[in-house]
């Protein structure tokens, strides 16, 4: 495989969002479901995601603080595939075993969000369930992570034309 076309930014750019929606929307389709076994509405879920941005005040901002949850999920995503998008174009392994590097990734991307970024923000952290931990930990290892690398070496990398 060749390196991602420089003279073409648009698509490593559409390779990072597509990667980044696909990843997404893994993400919140098992959330969604495995929260929503549990009682808790989507629009909840993507205001608990809001509420890292604008604290307890997500909770009563409706549809607009799920709006701003959805986009921040996303934003962090497509932002990871780029992180990738950009290591790849120095270490070539990582477009040679996506599949490999994403189960890495996945973890990476796990333990940035649950010891950097959460900290970090204005969530008001739980002390999360056992099991919700291991699905969690698992989605990230075999679905967030190898859907990125995989997305990625899909649409940004490609053999010169024949």
């Amino acid at each position: 495989m060749s390196p991602p076309l420089a003279l073409r930014p648009h698509r490593l750019l559409l390779a990072c969002v597509l990667a980044g929606l696909a990843a997404g929307s893994l993400d919140l389709l098992y959330v969604f479901v495995f929260h929503g076994l549990r009682g808790v509405s989507p629009l909840r879920i993507l205001q608990y995601i809001a509420s890292g941005l604008q604290g307890s005040a997500a909770f009563e901002g409706g549809a607009a603080s799920a709006a701003l949850g959805a986009a921040a999920h996303y934003f962090i995503l497509v932002v990871a595939a780029g992180l990738y998008l950009a290591a790849s174009r120095r270490l070539p392994w990582l477009v040679r075993s996506a599949a490999m590097a994403g189960v890495a990734y996945g973890l990476a991307i796990h333990l940035v969000m649950n010891y950097v970024v959460v900290p970090l923000s204005a969530v008001k952290v739980g002390n999360p369930a056992l099991l919700s931990q291991i699905t969690n930990l698992l989605m990230h290892l075999f679905v967030i992570g190898p859907t990125l690398t995989l997305v990625l070496r899909r649409v940004a990398w490609r053999s010169p034309p024949g």
